[in-house]
């Protein structure tokens, strides 16, 4: 042969089996070729590479096809089926990670009121521990002499006080304690739940994530994607016209 553009279509034919059967080609590979000429168009429609590619990629699909449809037509209908499955299983698994995000967000919440609560009651055991320290050095004052008025508002700082001071300030320094116990582990529950937090949404994001939805061209690269466009269109144009006039170099 002294070209490559007189190979007969059963050496075509062999390729595209090959290819095929090798599983170094797939369906896009073949809706590929099929675009490069008329004659690739023909040879890459043929019934018996598309019925490989079903047996291959549906195998627990196998069924005789319907008289009326090519097995190309019957592999595009499973495909459609299989997009639409993935993305119901798709769209479920998004909706469990966003459940899972909302109850991480009432957790924290929830942890965040308790943390509030705790630290009011901290600060009201504090408030109320240092005014009977007051009355406990007040109590003491009282035995040693002092100007009558100073030792007058002590001795009414005394008599307002209702509840035994040495008992109750005990109470309040284990309360301290134990507040302050609590503060620690609401601390270390709060940053944790953050963590699983973060963890959720960037795993959310990830599955969100579309490089051609969310990708944001500026002014330049999209009037250089379009002269590249522009540029592919031409080639391809030029390509098919020596195809069709016989003077391909690729076949």
């Amino acid at each position: 042969m002294s070209s490559k553009n007189e190979l007969p279509d059963e050496l075509w034919r062999k390729i595209l089996e090959i290819g095929i059967k090798s599983s170094n080609f797939i369906f896009k590979d073949l809706c590929c070729i099929s675009i490069s000429c008329r004659r690739l168009q023909r040879l890459s429609n043929e019934d018996s590479l598309w019925s490989h590619l079903l047996s291959v990629d549906f195998p627990n699909q196998i069924s005789s096809p319907p008289s009326s449809s090519s097995p190309k037509s019957l592999y595009k209908i499973r495909f459609e089926r299989e997009r639409e499955r993935k993305l119901l299983v798709y769209k479920r698994a998004v909706l469990r990670k966003e459940s899972q995000v909302s109850e991480h967000l009432r957790k924290l919440r929830e942890i965040e009121v308790r943390l509030s609560e705790e630290r009011e009651k901290l600060k009201s055991a504090v408030s109320e521990l240092s005014n009977l320290h007051k009355v406990s050095q007040a109590s003491v004052a009282l035995n040693v002499w002092q100007p009558e008025v100073v030792r007058g508002r002590q001795k009414q700082m005394v008599e307002q006080c209702v509840v035994p001071v040495e008992s109750r300030i005990r109470a309040l320094k284990m309360e301290v304690k134990l507040c302050n116990q609590q503060l620690q582990v609401f601390d270390k529950a709060y940053r944790d739940e953050k963590q699983r937090l973060d963890a959720a949404k960037e795993e959310l994001q990830s599955m969100k994530y579309h490089p051609l939805r969310d990708y944001k061209l500026t002014s330049n690269e999209s009037h250089e994607n379009k002269m590249k466009r522009k540029k592919l269109k031409t080639c391809i144009n030029c390509f098919c016209h020596s195809c069709q006039s016989g003077n391909c170099n690729y076949l």
